[in-house]
């Protein structure tokens, strides 16, 4: 569904295209460095050369995705690649493999498109997953409820009002359709099995919220969002200077301002960083200014803005500025200090910017980025409407959620004289025609044949003994057979609503998460969440046995 594709211009995939095609990596190191000193250090376009050349030259796998791994250390992709050709069934092979999958588990924190496709992969396959549960329910139980309300509706007329007043709700869409069906059949669950009902009305109610993430992921890509994404995640500038030049968004702003420093526009960065002072004065403002000063080599002004920006909140990267900007001063004491807590503050981030320390502007102090955070609400604040939600349709939904389960609970709670079915026999009757709820909910014949076996003839009651025996026997059948369908679905059939919908739904959940992930891919290549499907797999086969054996066994001890 994410297919970021233009992230990068088409100058750079098309030197990294050229730089693939040299069997050493000094042309592709020389591009490494020069857009580390531009500030960017992940380079994904040739990291995705390098995964398919590992695929196609086992022999050098390992030092291919080293090399990818080291030109986009934020590309969860190269870290699982490594893993698949790590792992071995030796314990040291397991481990390898291990760790490098927890280290791309890791590496979704640190990538915004990765971590919003898998993201959207689970926002779609848990509501999928949740919707065809419950018109699973409504299948299953249709046959089995619908002759109860037959029969009440022919016994009292007035209760078809309840059928009539549902039919204008179905025609408002399909959401509605469910929640009145199950409303409708629910009457006729069980306690517990009734929470299903009330939980297809919470789905409805939220149903104008879910559906403003869903256009979240649909129209994620847009301009600026990439153009700010590039940026706080160091793989492009020229982008952002174009894309975001005359927006007035703190995100904007702040990415405009980095974007125009890395490029070496020092003063039209400071002026973007100052207009966000006015309204925003953050610490990464602070920090960043800090920075454009610095490279102009106005170092006071610089430690002014650093000790502003620390004394706000203690940044690792103003105390770590501060003592570079210090020992440039030829304060080497005060550097020191300033360094020591720096990394007390960040000793992981630190030690990675000093690994590639250079004298160079981008390279000498550190620059503050944006969130992942920061960038999901700029992503929602600039989400276009694909799915056209008016304020009407929301506030109807809400209210007739409310109408619908306060509805449901009232006449729930006052329907009287509630047909029901005959436990052995299977003959649906009320109160109102049997005159008495007799024990263990039997029709007069059950109870006849089988309690009071005196008050009817013995031919009669072997007749009828024989006709509960038959329909015990064509139930069990059933429920054997339902034993080998999707987890759940025995369940619901034998009237365990809520335990069976809770089955189905996690079993229909891996099975959407399986069937939809190659199409969840981002990046210039059709690598994606692939990771996911083995645990998926072996939690569906899990599901799948436990609850077969499950099933099977309670029909043995006559769970029917």
């Amino acid at each position: 569904m994410i297919r970021n594709r233009k992230i990068y211009s088409g100058f750079v995939i098309f030197a990294f295209f050229i730089a693939a095609s040299f069997p050493l990596f000094s042309f592709a190191a020389d591009i490494y460095e020069s857009r580390l000193d531009n500030g960017l250090k992940n380079t994904e376009p040739y990291s995705y050369i390098l995964m398919k050349k590992a695929q196609v030259d086992p022999a050098n796998a390992k030092s291919l995705l080293a090399e990818a791994i080291k030109y986009s250390p934020n590309l969860p992709a190269a870290y699982f690649e490594m893993a698949r050709i790590s792992f071995s069934h030796l314990p040291d092979g397991m481990f390898e493999g291990f760790s490098y999958v927890i280290e791309g588990v890791q590496a979704y924190k640190r990538n915004f498109w990765w971590q919003m496709s898998v993201a959207g992969l689970l926002f779609v396959s848990l509501t999928m997953a949740f919707v065809f549960t419950l018109l699973m329910v409504i299948v299953i139980r249709f046959f089995i409820d619908t002759p109860l309300l037959s029969h009440e509706i022919k016994e009292d007329n007035r209760k078809i009002l309840i059928v009539l007043s549902l039919i204008p709700l179905s025609l408002l869409g399909p959401l509605f359709f469910i929640t009145g069906a199950l409303f409708l059949l629910g009457l006729y669950f069980s306690k517990t099995g009734k929470v299903i009902v009330y939980i297809s009305i919470l789905f409805l109610l939220l149903s104008p919220f879910m559906m403003r993430l869903a256009d979240v992921f649909l129209s994620a890509s847009t301009p600026e969002l990439r153009a700010v994404v590039a940026v706080n995640e160091s793989r492009d500038n020229k982008y952002a200077i174009s894309a975001l030049k005359d927006k007035n968004d703190f995100a904007s702003l702040f990415s405009y301002g980095l974007a125009l420093k890395r490029d070496g526009h020092y003063e039209k960065a400071i002026a973007s960083y100052k207009n966000i002072l006015t309204t925003s004065p953050a610490p990464m403002v602070y920090v960043n200014l800090g920075n454009c000063y610095f490279a102009i080599n106005d170092i006071p002004t610089a430690k002014d803005f650093y000790k502003k920006a620390a004394d706000t909140k203690a940044l690792a990267s103003a105390y770590y500025n501060l003592s570079q900007a210090s020992r440039e001063t030829l304060d080497f004491v005060k550097g020191d200090e300033y360094f020591q807590e720096a990394v007390k503050r960040g000793r992981d981030p630190i030690s990675k910017f000093a690994a590639t320390v250079k004298r160079e502007p981008n390279r000498f102090v550190i620059d503050e980025t944006l969130p992942v955070s920061v960038l999901w609400n700029y992503a929602g604040s600039r989400a276009r409407q694909t799915m056209k939600i008016s304020l009407l349709n929301s506030v109807v939904s809400v209210l007739l959620s409310v109408v619908l389960f306060i509805a449901f609970f009232m006449v729930d709670s006052r329907m009287k004289n509630r047909a029901y079915r005959c436990k052995r026999c299977g003959t649906v009757l009320c109160e109102k025609c049997a005159k008495e709820l007799l024990w263990g909910q039997m029709c007069p014949q059950c109870y006849k044949s089988i309690v009071k076996m005196d008050q009817l003839d013995s031919r009669e009651r072997m007749v009828k003994l024989l006709q509960v025996r038959e329909l015990q026997t064509r139930r069990t059948r059933m429920a054997r057979v339902l034993a080998f369908a999707p987890p759940g679905i025995a369940y619901i059939y034998a009237g365990r609503i809520l335990a069976g919908s809770l089955l189905l739904w996690l079993f229909l959940f891996l099975l959407t998460l399986v069937l939809l992930n190659p199409l969840f891919y981002t990046g210039l290549s059709s690598f994606g969440h692939s990771w996911l499907n083995i645990p998926s797999i072996i939690l569906m086969g899990f599901l799948y046995l436990i609850s077969n054996v499950a099933v099977r066994r309670r029909l043995n001890r006559g769970w029917l």
